[in-house]
């Protein structure tokens, strides 16, 4: 069965492991310290050793406590966890982040403990980037040959899906778009839809009350509950059930497009309570780190982008007729009004008529300079002193008109979810294309997918893309 090759395959995996770490160690110090033969030193790359040379047998009590230390770092970021559906990324993100903490504890033991504190830190450098190329590598190597015996019909994980829903549809389609992740579904049992009937090559199999005697044929490697919402009665006893065969069961809600795949959890004295929604920056950690970011960014903006917007300035004075500054109302976070600055692209208009009106293709409104302003989003540029005021960010979902706030959150479902941080000058919809006169739904979209998984890795992508991305101007009018 499954769980015996899992078995197997995590013991190999730590053994390997540990070569590598022990590898790696050893490359490192003659990279570091070998002057006859290290490329590094000999092209002159970094200097040879002076003061904290050490002879190898020296070294090699640091490598018999960093290997155990390393090892039980790696089981606790989950490092031997199956992982058939996991991407290469994240394999990376996982592998880095017990690297440094391995590294980090391993120097504390020797600096504080054992009081030993000579040790090259080009050294442990050179071997914490020798040791995470190399194990990924490697384990780049066994994903790739575990999904090509996946393919082939091999290292199977054999599963059986109680309830017939969405998302057992979901999760079918899923499967059987990846047969590199290695699941095979044995059939299907629900009391709603007649025995025989097939989605997918995946057969209704019976009715629920035959899950105990299948489980007793110990065929299968786990059970995937997949009961629709209104069924959810069934789930304690079919939880019973599974549990007292002893097979591994996993439930996937019927509510995911209520709340997200991330959800923030937190325990109450006991009680789990699931936020609908996961909004990172609701920490206030990530909040002040934000706007200190926004904060020095605009400041410098600022500076760079003086003598573009007293030209922009003069231009539009002698071009056009009425004020420099073009103010409008905007709905910022938390739901609030806020006036944001543009510089003058269009004509002098009625307020009651523009507050109203969408910018279109070859809008007649719009003047000569205007439009290279707004394909060029120089007419952005006054912003920069909203997100000095505080009621702007450099990058967030990009703030609408009261008028189609309100037209739009009676028609698209979590519109408002966006209000939940502040607007930005450029957004993660904006470098995906969807500006102007394009899907409000896809805008949204784009929007949520931002305030669930903000970073700031994430804002520099985006702020990335706004300068040098093919999308964000595309629809500018």
């Amino acid at each position: 069965m499954i769980r015996e090759n899992q078995k197997l395959l995590n013991i190999m995996h730590i053994i390997i492991d540990a070569i590598i770490i022990a590898f790696s160690f050893l490359l490192a110090y003659q990279l570091r310290f070998d002057d006859t033969w290290s490329p590094l030193i000999k092209y002159k790359i970094i200097n040879p050793p002076f003061g904290y040379w050490k002879p190898l047998e020296d070294y090699r009590s640091m490598l018999i406590m960093l290997i155990p230390c390393y090892l039980i770092i790696y089981y606790i970021c989950g490092m031997y966890d199956p992982k058939r559906a996991s991407g290469r990324r994240s394999e990376l993100f996982s592998l880095i982040k017990a690297s440094i903490l391995g590294m980090m504890y391993t120097i504390a033991i020797l600096y504080f403990l054992l009081k030993e504190n000579n040790y090259a830190r080009l050294f442990l450098g050179i071997f914490v980037v020798l040791n995470i190329s190399i194990d990924y590598a490697f384990r780049l190597f066994v994903i790739k040959v575990l999904r090509k015996m996946r393919r082939a019909g091999k290292n199977l994980k054999h599963i059986l899906i109680v309830g017939y829903s969405r998302t057992a549809r979901g999760y079918i389609d899923r499967l059987r778009t990846h047969p590199d992740w290695g699941y095979s579904i044995h059939g299907l049992l629900d009391d709603n839809y007649p025995e025989g009937e097939v989605y997918r090559h995946v057969k209704i199999i019976g009715k629920i009350d035959k899950l105990a005697g299948l489980l007793a044929t110990n065929e299968f490697d786990e059970i995937a509950i997949t009961l629709s919402i209104d069924e959810y009665s069934k789930l304690e006893n079919i939880v019973a059930i599974c549990e007292k065969s002893g097979v591994h069961t996993k439930f996937i809600p019927d509510y995911n497009n209520i709340i997200p795949t991330k959800p923030y959890t937190e325990d109450l004295d006991g009680i789990p309570v699931i936020h609908v929604r996961h909004v990172p920056l609701s920490s206030s950690f990530n909040k002040v780190l934000k706007r200190c970011v926004d904060i020095f960014g605009a400041i410098v903006a600022i500076i760079l982008f003086l003598i573009p917007m007293i030209i922009t300035s003069v231009i539009i004075k002698l071009t056009s007729p009425g004020p420099l500054i073009f103010k409008q109302k905007r709905i910022g976070l938390h739901n609030r009004e806020f006036s944001i600055y543009k510089f003058r692209s269009m004509k002098v208009q009625e307020e009651t008529k523009e507050k109203k009106a969408w910018t279109t293709e070859n809008d007649p409104r719009v003047t000569k300079f205007g439009r290279f302003m707004r394909k060029t989003n120089i007419d952005e540029l006054p912003q920069l002193f909203n997100v000095l005021k505080g009621d702007m960010s450099l990058v967030g979902p990009r703030p609408e008109r009261p008028y189609f706030v309100d037209k739009f959150k009676e028609e698209i479902p979590r519109y408002m979810i966006k209000h939940q941080v502040r607007p930005g000058m450029t957004g993660w919809a904006q470098v995906n294309g969807y500006r102007g006169d394009t899907s409000i739904t896809k805008r949204i979209e784009c929007d949520l997918y931002y305030v669930e998984n903000w970073s700031m890795l994430l804002d520099f992508k985006i702020l990335f893309l706004t300068f040098f991305g093919h999308n964000v101007n595309k629809n500018a009018y």
